[in-house]
């Protein structure tokens, strides 16, 4: 996956007022991020194309519309425009889902494993690999159990390691809130993934 938007001249020009300087970190920021925000979308969406869409027009739209803002917000400002993406995307789902009375068949979790995460480490044993690859296939699973809420304060504090504030900035809602749909997060976590990490 390279979903990562390099600052062309294109942008450039519609980017008036950003320095170059600016625009490599910019760059760089997106670059750093994307990864992670692919997987919070597929696990959103369990589609990868439409994770892919999702990431790249939050990056899109940083980049036009909050270039100019410090480095320190794009943080925050990125992943609120990935979950307000995720919730356009499943609004759109749901009435799709009305208006059809079948649904599509679900499609093969298997087919859909990323190939990066399959790569073994170096020293790793084939059992210690498979270990890992359940684990993260039955956490993904429990967290698309999660309500939307805690599933994001999650992602957004314990993922992307970002503060309370940055979060609550991301989330639209108040540092408590944040603190509160993580609480209830952790917990469901802990009883459903008991006994799969040792």
């Amino acid at each position: 996956m390279n979903a990562a938007v390099t600052v062309d001249a294109t942008l450039t020009s519609k980017l008036g007022g950003v320095s170059t300087a600016d625009l490599q970190s910019l760059d760089a920021f997106l670059a750093s991020v994307e990864r992670r925000a692919f997987r919070m979308a597929e696990v959103a969406t369990r589609d990868r194309d439409e994770a892919l869409d999702i990431v790249q027009d939050a990056m899109l739209q940083l980049s036009r519309r909050y270039a100019a803002r410090p480095a320190q917000e794009w943080p925050a400002l990125f992943y609120r425009i990935v979950e307000n993406r995720i919730r356009d995307w499943q609004r759109r789902q749901t009435v799709k889902n009305r208006l059809f009375f079948w649904r599509a068949p679900a499609r093969d979790e298997e087919e859909d494993e990323d190939p990066m995460a399959l790569v073994p480490e170096p020293g790793a044993g084939p059992q210690e690999e498979l270990q890992k690859v359940e684990q993260m296939r039955r956490l993904e699973q429990a967290l698309r159990s999660l309500p939307a809420r805690q599933r994001e304060a999650f992602e957004l504090r314990l993922w992307e390691g970002l503060s309370v504030e940055d979060t609550a900035r991301a989330m639209g809602c108040s540092d408590g809130s944040v603190k509160t749909h993580l609480h209830r997060a952790l917990a469901a976590l802990r009883q459903e993934l008991e006994g799969v990490w040792p």
